[in-house]
């Protein structure tokens, strides 16, 4: 078996789809009321659920893991910060260097952490 989706449970999937669609530059390959769907290059799939319906219900939300994407090189790095940082997006931490490489975090309008990194070269 491989995983192959992840999903975050969120207040409003239409709202959470729009925000992630901005990020990607892509829109979500299904969208209803109650869940939206990407199909994100390289295989993943990243699924929004609406916390208001997923059953069993969630126990947790925002805050308590983090979505990781890498990058191929740090210049990549501090250019998508500073393109999503222009639209306004929720920065946590700006660009840093750390023992694992360049990175920055930002959150969604769920509290949900999305990390974008570079290991050292």
């Amino acid at each position: 078996m491989t995983p192959t989706m992840t999903i975050l449970y969120v207040d409003k999937p239409a709202t959470s789809a729009a925000f992630y669609e901005r990020l990607f530059g892509f829109a979500p390959a299904e969208l209803s009321e109650t869940f939206a769907l990407f199909v994100l290059p390289g295989g993943l799939v990243l699924g929004l659920w609406s916390r208001a319906t997923v059953e069993p219900a969630a126990t947790l939300t925002g805050g308590g893991c983090e979505l990781a994407i890498r990058a191929a090189n740090a210049a990549l790095v501090d250019e998508t910060h500073a393109a999503w940082k222009a639209q306004g997006v929720t920065v946590l931490q700006a660009p840093v260097t750390a023992e694992f490489g360049r990175t920055f975090t930002i959150a969604d309008p769920d509290g949900h952490r999305i990390r974008v990194f570079t290991p050292p070269v």
